[in-house]
């Protein structure tokens, strides 16, 4: 398994982007991240492991140093409804510990047609 901050250091690069707009920009701890880079921390949540995936267009896979970089289709902001972008600024900002109920109560509502 690879190093999962060089990973991100890397991905971060190849973007042309600071760690730090990463984490703002996906909602995750910039903290997580130095406690990546310094070894406090060697894995992050599965959540957490997919939203960094996303963000780059990689799968969880290829962060987690576990197979080959295989780059996943992305939708460019222009693409996407009105409704669409707020929904996704909208899960942007649910702090990593709610978000978990967030998803429950979105398919319950789903579910439920309400």
């Amino acid at each position: 398994m690879g190093n999962l901050y060089e990973t991100i250091a890397a991905l971060c690069e190849e973007k042309g982007i600071k760690g730090a707009k990463m984490c703002t920009e996906t909602g995750i701890s910039k903290g997580l991240l130095t406690d990546l880079k310094m070894g406090r921390r060697t894995g992050v949540s599965a959540m957490t492991a997919q939203k960094i995936a996303s963000y780059f267009g990689v799968s969880v896979g290829y962060l987690l140093g576990e197979e080959e970089k295989e780059e996943k289709p992305t939708v460019e902001d222009d693409e996407l409804s009105e409704n669409m972008k707020k929904l996704m600024e909208f899960a942007k900002s649910v702090p990593e510990d709610k978000q978990e109920l967030a998803i429950r109560l979105l398919q319950t509502i789903l579910e439920d047609g309400r």
